[in-house]
Order: structure tokens, then sequence, then C-alpha cells
């Protein structure tokens, strides 16, 4: 008889045991079956209020011993009754969590920007812009450079016309001397101022006009010599330019022993020779236009004479 108490006393005391173990895991899913009731409480993501957005953990019980106030639970039934769930859930107002969302494998969702097209497509884009770019990039030269040919050549037609219209002559004198280095001839002073007309046909442009040593000549000999200063005449414009020319004690050599001198009067076979150069920018220095006019006029200088030479328009070969 004591031997049935005993036996029933130690059954009891393991069915107990294993109550208290039982109680003191609830939350484990691998060794309860129970279920477990959800409470929704207000969610901290919620900005209207909403107060079923989290769910707190509270667990039916269904006897004293599985009770949270029971001494067996202690700490962890408290803490897993507060505790509080949150990740891939939806509040039930529909607005996301904080989380990344998880496909069907656990892996976490991102955004795929897929590219339409393959590149061969581009890159035969990007050919045909160049070529677009260089075809008319070559037009445009093609066609500037037409332009300009036929600015350049309307401007060839516009030359500047050249005409001499008078010398005067201050001093002419012929006297005996000698050279640098010794040697005695005839010695040849001449002092003159010679008026030259030009004229700018151009309609459209300016030119820059400048001249070679205007020269008076004696038998191959220069006896007298100038300069014409460059300028700027503007288009449709005529200007009348004075040069000096001048020559002092320039020997003659046998040139002068064909001169004829009596009571210091003589007269002077001479020839006048130059060069008028013209320049015109038509469209900046890009297309020019350049013109060149020789002048030469035949004339005798009389000693006895202060008359100024004027001269005819067929006196003088322009070319």
């Amino acid at each position: 008889m004591i031997f049935f108490v005993k036996i029933l006393q130690t059954k009891m005391l393991h069915t107990k045991s294993e109550s208290d173990i039982t109680s003191l895991a609830p939350s484990s899913p691998s060794r309860s079956p129970k279920r477990a009731y959800y409470v929704q409480s207000p969610s901290r993501d919620s900005q209207d209020g909403d107060k079923s957005s989290s769910m707190h953990a509270t667990p039916n019980f269904r006897s004293p011993m599985e009770s949270p106030s029971h001494p067996s639970v202690g700490r962890h039934s408290r803490n897993s009754s507060s505790s509080r769930f949150s990740g891939i859930f939806r509040s039930s107002s529909g607005r996301k969590s904080g989380r990344k969302r998880m496909n069907d494998k656990g892996w976490p969702e991102c955004n795929v920007i897929m590219e339409e097209g393959n590149y061969d497509e581009l890159n035969d884009k990007t050919y045909m812009r160049c070529c677009q770019a260089l075809m008319a990039f070559l037009g445009f030269i093609v066609l500037f450079s037409v332009f300009c040919l036929i600015i350049w050549g309307a401007g060839r037609s516009y030359k500047a016309e050249v005409v001499v219209r008078s010398l005067s002559v201050n001093n002419l004198y012929i006297g005996s001397g000698a050279d640098f280095t010794g040697v005695p001839t005839n010695m040849l002073n001449l002092n003159g101022s010679l008026r030259i007309s030009i004229y700018n046909p151009a309609t459209f442009y300016g030119i820059h006009v400048s001249a070679t040593p205007v020269n008076l000549i004696y038998t191959d000999v220069v006896v007298a010599t100038g300069q014409l200063k460059k300028y700027f005449q503007p288009r449709k414009s005529h200007r009348t330019m004075m040069v000096h020319i001048e020559g002092t004690k320039v020997p003659l050599y046998g040139a002068g022993s064909t001169l004829v001198i009596s009571n210091n009067a003589f007269k002077v076979p001479l020839t006048l020779e130059f060069e008028i150069r013209s320049r015109g920018d038509v469209v900046g220095k890009l297309v020019r236009t350049k013109h060149l006019r020789r002048i030469s006029c035949p004339l005798v200088l009389d000693s006895t004479s202060n008359r100024d030479i004027k001269f005819k328009k067929d006196s003088c070969t322009y070319r």
C-alpha cells in the first residue's frame, strides 16, 4: 500500500514539472501547438492616428497555470506579452512599413531600369549625327568660298584711276663739279613738286594706296626722286596728292656731255616714271583685291621757264 502511494506522488511531481516547463516556453512554436491571438496597437509609422497598425502578442491561456500572474512564468511571460511585432507586415491603412519588401525567395526587392534598344542602334545614330554635322560644315565652307569668289571677281573690275596733273620746278641748275671719288663731271640740282589725282571707283570698299619712288630720269640716270606717302582712300572718292621731288648735286658723267648750255640756259629731256599700288579689303583679310598702275610721262625742262608743266590725258602712258 505504501509502495503505491509513493508511485502516485512521483507521477504527480513529474506531471507538475512538465506543466512548469510548458508554461515557461509558450512562445516556442516548435514545442507548443497552442494558438496565439494578437491585439493590434497604434503604429509609430502611422500619421493618421490609426490604432490598429501594430500588434501585441497576447496568448490565450486555457488554465490558471498558464496565466501571466502565475509565479512560474515570471519575467519571461511579461516580456513576451509586452513585445511588439514589426517587419514586413503592412498597416490596416494600406501604408508601407519602413523596411524593404521581400520577394518569394526572401531577397529584398529593388528597382531595375531596363534600357530599350541595343548598342548598335546607338552607334549608328551617333555616326549619322557626326556625318550630318560634317556635311553641314563642308557645305558652309563651299557656300562661303563661292560667295568670296563672287565678291573677289566683282572687286577686280574696280581699278584705281591715276592721273598726273602737273609738275612745278622751283630750282634747276647744272654746273661743273666732282663726284665722291673725285671724278670731274657736270652736276645737276633739281627741286620741284608733282601733283597726282587718284580716284577710287569701288562702291563697297576702300583702298590702301602706296607707290614706288617717283623718279625723273635723264638717259638712265635718276636725277631727282620723291616718295608718295601711304594712305587710305574711301570708296567712290577723289584725292589729289603732292609729291616733293628733289635731286642735289647729281653727277651726270657722260650723259651731261650732250647738253648744250649757253648763258646758263639749257633744256633737259627727262622721263617721269613711277608705280601706284592699291589694295582693297573686300571681306576683311580673307578677300583682297590688288591693282598696279605703271605711269610713264616724257617731258622737257627749260631752265628759262617758270611755268608749271601740265600733262594732258594722252601725255602719259598708264599701264
